[in-house]
């Protein structure tokens, strides 16, 4: 198997981004790597800095590369960047340009992340030219075959990365090509321009040809389907990149990976890191702090969540900052100690952070900081001249640790199965996008993460669920299931009557198949499962911060929607401030129900209160299940892993002060053991740890 290649745990760098580093350091660059203990190298062979002229190809130093990384014993990930496209394709097949909305074609562009160019201006990850040109595929099919026939058997190949940071932009593609294939998809779909005509509320079509694709973001069918079309469009040119490598080597690794941007960019660019892990055999994240924010939960979210994506398989961080980042548009006006600047105390926190969450590799974006263009002097662990810093000293340290054998037994342990499960329904996601173009309101992301974060702050481990994974859970969140298919509807019923507990925030399935409204709310039956009918409803999330509502008597913050209900079966458990009913418990077959009727995460989102984050505990506490792993301080974040040789546990301290904590492990004093990694002034012993601060404790269970 591909995957039996890799190391313990693959650590290292995006080394080789053309035309940084310089030439003249690649080999001492390499020894000192190799001796740092970084065993893994990716990098970027970018097709518009490789094929110079059509068929002529200038592999030199990417054959340099990888002779040196066999040399020093440095595994390495091809990533192919057919995306940058060669300015000879460029002219070549300019009848192939991408289209935005608005008519403008994409046009090619220097890189930000490497000094080549050939990239799109916002473009995503799809490149200048579109695929749906039969001469365009073809020409990226045969630079990947030139690739893959080059580096097939080298003994420094690891695998091929496909389609960085998987994503597409939100405005493409408007080309001739894409139109043509979008046709021929409803043409499969529909059968007939009558079918169309009827779900699409369209009635003038003569033609196919009179079928243009929605440029307005709007909620209808017709932008369902147009993002459906984007969505197997763009993964059916991952799966070609895919089958056109295994063609010429199908020994070699296939990994890919995203941004954790499935919450709240799966519909609109194509951020579905379900769809991209299943196609691979290892899968990872780029999660950037000084991009994304510093905050604990902000550091367990991405990891977490491609972990969920994942489903089993193996994960790494595949782009993971060591150094600072300067004069980009996220960090301005935050402070330096938001991920701006890179301390190795901070390296040592977001690596075991997502070693914690249940990472099996790390991987630095930059080996060493790039010396052109925007993003000059950032993310690099070694200095602008590859010398080691303190920041490499730190991660060499990681590095070595994770890959001695006494290690082999820890990594072996995965995480267990979350506490609760937070709903992921992607069609509720399309219908939000589609409401509420450019997100704002911004109700869903709000909702998802404030529920996340919620969960997170009650030291609760949250795992986001797929909707078609649901059996796995018996115990689910569902923060903003606005839309939901009738088979989906069907699906969640028969989960809760098979004996599942269903928590649910405002309007489950208020929109159906094809964005239509139920007459009768909650839709789609639910009606029964929730044992409670819509007696008022209101769509106002600009002042939804307003919202004040009850449970059992306590108080607590809406958001998003309102929605007040008429008991049927179930029972009353909350009101609003002017006296309609909020919240109604039920039992459905073998399961219960607790339905609320606004979205207290978005409100814990906006204001981080303690009324809501007591909510979140009484809610989790309503399903009868006993935290996992609970800490008398939940400003230290506990994980828990199982193996074949007993439980681990990882105590990790984000803040500037040791903290000491009491362990509960499923309810009852921890009985702690031996550490595998342990700072200075670390200590334990029967339940009690002290974890110092920035590090962490990670320890065997007696």
């Amino acid at each position: 198997m591909p995957i039996d290649k890799l190391p313990q745990i693959p650590f290292g760098a995006v080394y080789f981004r053309k035309s940084n580093p310089p030439r003249e350091d690649w080999a001492r660059d390499y020894g000192v790597a190799a001796a740092d203990g970084l065993n893994v190298f990716r990098h970027w062979f970018m097709w518009s800095a490789i094929e110079r002229r059509p068929g002529v190809y200038d592999w030199a130093d990417f054959d340099r590369q990888m002779d040196l990384a066999a040399e020093h014993g440095i595994k390495t990930i091809i990533a192919e960047l057919t995306h940058t496209v060669p300015d000879w394709a460029y002219r070549a097949f300019a009848d192939a340009r991408q289209v935005r909305a608005d008519g403008r074609p994409l046009t090619s562009n220097m890189g930000v992340s490497a000094a080549t160019g050939g990239f799109a201006n916002n473009g995503g990850g799809a490149g200048a030219l579109s695929m749906n040109c039969p001469e365009v595929k073809a020409a990226v099919g045969a630079f990947l075959s030139a690739l893959a026939g080059r580096y097939k058997g080298h003994p420094a190949l690891l695998g091929y990365d496909v389609w960085n940071e998987v994503n597409y932009a939100a405005d493409v593609d408007y080309s001739s090509w894409m139109k043509a294939d979008f046709r021929l998809w409803l043409q499969a779909k529909y059968g007939t321009l009558e079918a169309l005509a009827e779900a699409w509320y369209r009635y003038s079509y003569a033609e196919w040809d009179d079928i243009e694709p929605p440029v307005e973001v709007a909620a209808y069918p017709e932008n369902l389907d147009w993002l459906e079309f984007k969505r197997q469009n763009y993964y059916g040119q991952m799966q070609f990149k895919i089958d056109t490598i295994r063609a010429i080597d199908p020994d070699c690794l296939i990994a890919a990976h995203g941004v954790g941007g499935a919450i709240p960019n799966m519909a609109a660019n194509g951020s579905d890191d379900w769809l991209a892990a299943d196609k691979v055999e290892l899968y990872g994240l780029t999660w950037v702090p000084s991009r994304r924010g510093f905050k604990p939960w902000q550091n367990f979210f991405g990891p977490d969540l491609t972990r969920a994506a994942a489903r089993g398989k193996p994960w790494w961080h595949a782009e993971r900052p060591g150094g600072p980042l300067w004069l980009q548009p996220q960090v301005l006006g935050r402070d330096k100690e938001d991920g701006r600047v890179m301390e190795p105390e901070d390296i040592r926190t977001l690596t075991m952070t997502s070693f914690a969450a249940g990472a099996t590799g790390i991987l630095n974006l930059r080996y060493r900081p790039l010396l052109d263009g925007p993003l000059f002097g950032a993310f690099g662990a070694y200095g602008m001249d590859g010398s080691r810093t303190p920041r490499s000293e730190m991660q060499s340290r990681i590095a070595k640790w994770a890959n001695a054998p006494e290690q082999r037994e820890l990594f072996a342990a995965r995480p267990v199965r979350g506490d609760i499960g937070l709903l992921v329904i992607p069609e509720a996601q399309a219908w939000d996008h589609l409401l509420n173009a450019h997100h704002r309101p911004e109700t869903y992301r709000e909702a998802m993460w404030g529920a996340y974060r919620g969960l997170f702050d009650n030291g609760l481990q949250a795992d986001w669920v797929d909707i078609d994974d649901i059996s796995g859970y018996d115990a689910l969140y569902a923060p903003y299931p606005i839309m939901l298919t009738a088979a989906h509807a069907r699906a969640l019923a028969d989960w809760v009557e098979r004996g599942g507990k269903l928590i649910s925030e405002a309007t489950p399935g208020y929109f159906g198949d094809r964005g239509k409204v139920g007459t009768v709310q909650p839709n789609n039956g639910l009606d029964a499962v929730f044992g409670a009918r819509e007696v008022d409803v209101e769509f106002m999330p600009d002042i939804a911060d307003r919202i004040r509502l009850s449970l059992d008597g306590r108080p607590l913050a809406g958001g998003g929607f309102l929605q007040a209900y008429q008991p049927t079966t179930g029972r009353e458990r909350g009101r609003f401030e002017d006296g309609r009913i909020a919240i109604v418990e039920n039992r459905f077959g073998a399961g219960r129900t607790l339905l609320v009727g606004t979205h207290p995460g978005a409100g814990y989102f906006r204001t981080s209160s303690a009324d809501n984050r007591r909510y979140f505990a009484e809610v989790f506490a309503w399903t009868g299940r006993t935290q996992q792993v609970a800490v008398s301080d939940n400003l230290v974040q506990a994980r828990l892993h199982e193996g074949m040789a007993g439980r681990v546990l990882w105590l990790l301290n984000p803040t500037r002060e040791r903290r000491r904590v009491s362990v509960t492990i499923d309810g009852r004093p921890a009985r702690l053991g031996a550490a595998f990694w342990a700072g200075a002034d670390a200590d334990a012993a029967e339940d009690m740890a002290t974890v110092p601060p920035r590090d962490v404790l990670v320890l065997r269970l007696a």
